[in-house]
Parts: C-alpha cells; sequence; structure tokens
C-alpha cells in the first residue's frame, strides 16, 4: 500500500510542476505582449 502512495505522490509531484511551468510560459508570454502593446505608445 505505501509504494502505491509513494507512487501516486510522484506522479501528483509531477504534475504539479508541469502545471506550474506551463503557468510560467502563460504569464511570461502575456507580459510580452502586454510589453509590445504598450510599447507602440
Amino acid at each position: 500500500m505505501t509504494k502505491q502512495k509513494k507512487s501516486s505522490d510522484d506522479n501528483l509531484k509531477g504534475t504539479l510542476f508541469a502545471t506550474f511551468g506551463v503557468g510560467l510560459v502563460i504569464i511570461i508570454v502575456w507580459v510580452y505582449c502586454f510589453d509590445l502593446f504598450i510599447g507602440r505608445f
């Protein structure tokens, strides 16, 4: 039972890091586009 829980925890930890990574990329792209938009004025 503990081996399954450990595997599940590792899987969830990987999912968490992947979600943070995708969110960080989205934020960086959004800030870059916003900077381009502000730079035109």
